[in-house]
């Protein structure tokens, strides 16, 4: 197996994604930032990151619920919310959420948990027009990647500062941010129903397809030889079949060109208003 090395330098990760944090908010005006804290390992450095951009006032965080979240989940926010000093508010999302499973008996985890992610969203976005802050987002590498995210659910947000860092690194920065223990140590979990973790649910760990990802992104390795590089076929093809399915989670939906300037493909960002 070929030697793979995902280490940070967790200083240098710390104040670029700081900077790009407060550089990105103050952009567009703004002050502040909101972040649904989940008690999961990837909210809770991006939560810490923007405290260190912003300052501990302008960093509110939401503790949003469902009847089946596990009593961990909140302990664990609350965990971050003591120990970095932020304002905070829970809201259940169960009356809600429920209505909309009552319509439909025979309604999957799945559609369930894609409902609970989008209701979360209604609610961040509602608070971030209240406290006039920018969504925060939560999502990593290696979920983008993988399409392991509820599209205009957890995957939404204004900007997201661990986005390119994979779920292997979120953990070496969160250590070195001082995140506490126990959400550093749990198994990743969504929460979205009783015994629900990621990599069950993938079928592999984090650690063995951070490796495999690193290859076929960063180093540009083909299927193939990464298969010659040490890892298992079967896993290669399940890989990259969900980086192909998945594509459509990480652009703009495209739009149909009639134009000599179309958003998203000749109109790309305000060079030309000079900004």
């Amino acid at each position: 197996m070929v030697d793979i090395n995902l280490s940070l330098n967790t200083d240098l990760a710390r104040e670029i994604l700081a900077g790009f944090i407060k550089s990105e908010i103050t952009r567009v005006g703004m002050t502040r930032a909101i972040i649904n804290l989940s008690g999961g390992l990837d909210s809770a450095l991006s939560c810490a990151l923007a405290v260190e951009a912003l300052g501990a006032e302008n960093v509110f965080a939401l503790r949003l619920p469902y009847r089946a979240s596990s009593s961990d989940s909140l302990a664990h926010a609350q965990l971050m919310i003591d120990q970095f000093k932020i304002r905070a508010e829970t809201i259940d999302i169960t009356p809600m959420v429920d209505p909309l499973i009552a319509h439909d008996p025979n309604m999957s985890n799945v559609r369930k948990g894609n409902i609970m992610a989008r209701m979360r969203m209604i609610a961040l976005y509602d608070q971030s027009e209240a406290f006039k802050a920018l969504p925060v987002g939560t999502s990593n590498k290696t979920e983008i990647l993988l399409g392991y995210s509820t599209l205009y659910g957890d995957s939404a947000s204004a900007i997201n500062p661990i986005g390119d860092l994979y779920k292997t690194q979120v953990r070496q920065l969160s250590r070195a941010m001082n995140i506490p223990a126990p959400i550093i140590d749990k198994p990743p979990s969504a929460d979205l129903w009783a015994d629900q973790t990621d990599e069950k649910e993938l079928g592999f760990t984090y650690e063995e397809v951070d490796k495999l990802l690193y290859l076929l992104i960063d180093q540009r390795y083909s299927p193939q030889e990464a298969v010659e590089a040490g890892f298992d076929k079967k896993f290669v093809d399940t890989v990259t079949a969900r980086i192909r399915r998945y594509q459509f989670k990480r652009m703009l939906p495209p739009i149909a060109k009639v134009s000599n300037r179309t958003i998203g493909y000749d109109f790309l960002y305000l060079r030309d208003w000079g900004t």
